[in-house]
């Protein structure tokens, strides 16, 4: 009797603190959340389920939009752009929790963090009707980490991915982030090695398996639109350098279009881009201010590095998601006319 009291009392303290997270969400995202069974361990994750009216009787598109590398469910205002687009376009809405910030071995990238994603999209299904030929998904620093990683680890589910200042290879961030170097902070060395288990070192196929560089030549083989942007000044002002997003449009993209290690070098260490890379196009996504420096297009890949740091574009991104359809080839082309500019992601 008094084990099951305790267990009873036990079971009142989770579900007492449970309602105070939840209460502290704001109304709005209090009643998006919904819980999905993970098929991987059973357990209730937290996600948020957005559908327009008419998901009821005919099927839209689906957009998973993604926190960043330290946040969960919690910080709303990761998901909030995505949630905009998705409300304006008419688009139906997750925004999955993948085991919240990435300091434990179930975070980062895990079996359990992308399994939580599938599982979600399948809820969606579940309760919505879902054109399965557009399903997108999006997120920037450590949500374009995982955009990449989907892409590569489930190539079919999805029509197209756009990844802003993500993270590709954890074992060389994990070295980046112990140089004494401005904006690097070493506290992201210390995430890994509880995600991991340890130090490159030790655990190097942990890290490879968590790395969207180890599957990204799956997302080649499939054809899934990529596209990737990040600021010319991130690993300087932000935490993650430059070299991740163009050595992850190297990976997607034809041998011939591959920017040279030479060039990546200079980049990284200059802020700027060689002569020869410069940018002279127009995008109207992106204005004077936030000019692009390097674009760089390539069979179903683009890489655009602009005036910023540790930033994406979200009107950037929603434009070229809104173009594709899975089975087909990306589709490069822009309005004449676009509001576009950064935000500035937290890591």
């Amino acid at each position: 009797m008094t084990r099951h009291m305790g267990k009873g009392i036990a079971f009142a303290f989770f579900l007492a603190a449970a309602s105070s997270v939840y209460a502290a969400l704001p109304p709005e995202w209090a009643d998006m959340l919904v819980k999905v069974r993970s098929s991987l361990d059973g357990t209730e994750q937290p996600c948020y389920f957005w559908k327009p009216g008419n998901a009821k009787t005919e099927a839209v598109p689906l957009v998973v939009g993604l926190h960043t590398w330290s946040g969960d469910y919690r910080h709303t205002s990761h998901y909030a752009p995505t949630l905009g687009y998705a409300k304006k376009l008419g688009w139906a809405f997750l925004g999955p929790d993948f085991r919240g910030a990435n300091d434990k071995p179930v975070a980062c990238g895990s079996d359990y963090a992308v399994q939580d994603i599938v599982d979600a999209v399948n809820y969606a299904k579940a309760h919505a009707m879902i054109d399965e030929s557009r399903i997108y998904i999006i997120g920037g620093s450590g949500g374009g980490h995982m955009t990449l990683l989907m892409l590569g680890r489930h190539p079919g589910l999805f029509a197209a991915g756009a990844a802003f200042c993500p993270i590709t290879d954890l074992a060389r961030w994990h070295s980046d982030s112990l140089e004494d170097h401005p904006g690097r902070g070493k506290n992201y060395a210390a995430m890994l090695e509880k995600s991991c288990g340890g130090t490159p070192a030790e655990r190097r196929w942990e890290y490879a398996l968590r790395s969207p560089l180890t599957w990204l030549g799956r997302t080649r083989d499939a054809g899934v639109p990529t596209y990737i942007c990040t600021g010319i000044h991130d690993g300087w002002r932000g935490s993650v350098p430059v070299e991740h997003s163009i050595r992850a449009f190297n990976a997607l993209a034809d041998a011939p279009d591959r920017i040279a290690e030479g060039a990546i070098a200079y980049i990284e260490k200059n802020q700027a881009v060689p002569k020869v890379l410069e940018f002279d196009g127009k995008d109207p996504f992106y204005d004077t201010a936030r000019r692009i420096h390097l674009r760089r297009t390539s069979a179903n890949v683009r890489l655009t590095v602009f005036e910023a740091g540790h930033d994406g574009n979200y009107a950037a991104g929603f434009d070229f998601l809104s173009r594709q359809r899975k089975g087909r080839k990306a589709d490069w082309s822009l309005p004449v006319q676009g509001k576009g500019g950064s935000e500035a992601l937290t890591k």
